[in-house]
């Protein structure tokens, strides 16, 4: 009934669709993390980084991540982050499984609401598999596990990697025809060219003969 209540108000006020909105970047390299640093599903979340070709860049924000203060916490950590939002290309809200009275808080209003004004794309691996919070419904990207979010992350990285490479073949390509055809077209000019002064040059030199021919008629 609470999460029902808060889906509602949020719909009502205009916000549901805030958080989405925001223009994810196409390459997420500066990550701020809210999670507690004790955490099995953090350090899931960084090991599975720690495999990543690419160099991502994370910060850690503590939170409490579950009872009776964890929405205010959050809340907290992500005031925080909003203070250097230039910093940071998105957010993530991790933690590992637990009981459903453990991730009541994430159905909070106060927590979703705080999300969907967040000024950076939200993404959530809340880890439970069971239910969806209100918090993953206004996240940008919600994700099921810290790994996963890893894992998403990392991906985007590869995807803009494999479009630079297809561009930078593509343009190797392009290159190489272009240069082809203008060396085609160059040595068409350059025949072009010889062909006209090779016609000029006899054409002058029957004139020269019709001149000398006529001068030697008048001697």
């Amino acid at each position: 009934r609470r999460k029902q209540l808060c889906i509602e108000q949020l719909q009502k006020e205009g916000v549901w669709d805030m958080n989405h909105a925001l223009e994810m970047p196409l390459v997420v390299e500066r990550v701020a993390v809210i999670s507690s640093a004790t955490a099995a599903g953090y350090q899931d979340f960084m090991k599975e980084l720690g495999r990543s070709a690419y160099r991502i860049h994370t910060e850690l924000f503590e939170a409490t991540m579950q009872g009776e203060i964890c929405d205010e916490s959050i809340v907290a950590a992500l005031y925080a982050i909003a203070d250097r939002k230039e910093e940071f290309d998105a957010v993530a809200i991790i933690r590992g499984g637990g009981s459903t009275s453990d991730l009541e808080c994430y159905n909070s209003y106060l927590l979703a609401f705080a999300v969907t004004q967040f000024p950076l794309p939200v993404l959530t691996g809340i880890g439970h598999d069971k239910d969806t919070s209100v918090t993953d419904l206004v996240a940008h990207t919600p994700l099921k596990t810290p790994t996963a979010v890893a894992a998403w992350i990392d991906q985007r990285a590869a995807d803009f990697d494999g479009a630079l490479e297809y561009c930078a073949i593509t343009l190797r390509d392009i290159c190489r025809q272009a240069t082809h055809s203008a060396a085609l077209r160059l040595e068409q000019f350059s025949a072009d060219v010889r062909h006209i002064a090779e016609h000029t040059l006899t054409s002058e030199a029957q004139r020269l003969d019709g001149i000398a021919e006529l001068v030697a008629n008048f001697s």
